[in-house]
């Protein structure tokens, strides 16, 4: 899945109601709308118009719960940069998309054209999985670094609580 970038003019301003929200939401993903208008102390209908709004501009990008591949076996993480013929990019792109372990795949500047994490059950899995991955011939070439903790798991609740206080 690409992820549409959007330009200056589209970011999404968010205020102190907004902010509040989000945390909450954070918190308590599984709270009703009616629980949270009580909580933060505003009616339903602002709530379900804030949710609506923040969810069709991009800001919410999902209510699914979150997994964790170590739970599920996958106790390996690695990222792998690759390097690959610019022409395929394309179909480079479906085929890691065909990889289940490949769980996100970033377009980037300076070394390699590509960096993918991956996740795999053990180092000799995470063999099978690059095999399976340099399968494509438009993949010159690989450099794969394992991770062996996570410091600062992924994370957004500081950012949304910095953004729309920048400028004050």
């Amino acid at each position: 899945m690409t992820t549409r970038r959007r330009s200056p003019a589209e970011h999404t301003v968010l205020d102190d109601l907004d902010r509040r929200l989000l945390a909450l939401f954070a918190r308590h993903p599984r709270l009703g709308v009616l629980e949270a208008s009580r909580q933060l102390k505003v009616a339903r209908g602002t709530v379900q118009a804030r949710l609506d709004r923040l969810t069709s501009r991009g800001v919410i990008s999902g209510w699914g719960p979150e997994v964790d591949p170590q739970a599920l076996g996958f106790s390996v993480t690695a990222f792998i940069s690759l390097e690959i013929d610019q022409a395929l990019r394309d179909r480079i792109t479906e085929h890691l998309a065909r990889i289940p372990q490949v769980l996100e795949c970033w377009t980037v500047t300076g070394n390699g054209d590509l960096w993918c994490r991956v996740v795999a059950r053990s180092n000799a899995d995470l063999q099978d999985v690059i095999n399976v991955l340099v399968a494509d011939p438009g993949i010159r070439r690989t450099s794969t670094v394992i991770g062996l903790s996570s410091e600062i798991a992924l994370r957004t609740q500081p950012l949304v609580q910095h953004t729309g206080r920048e400028r004050s």
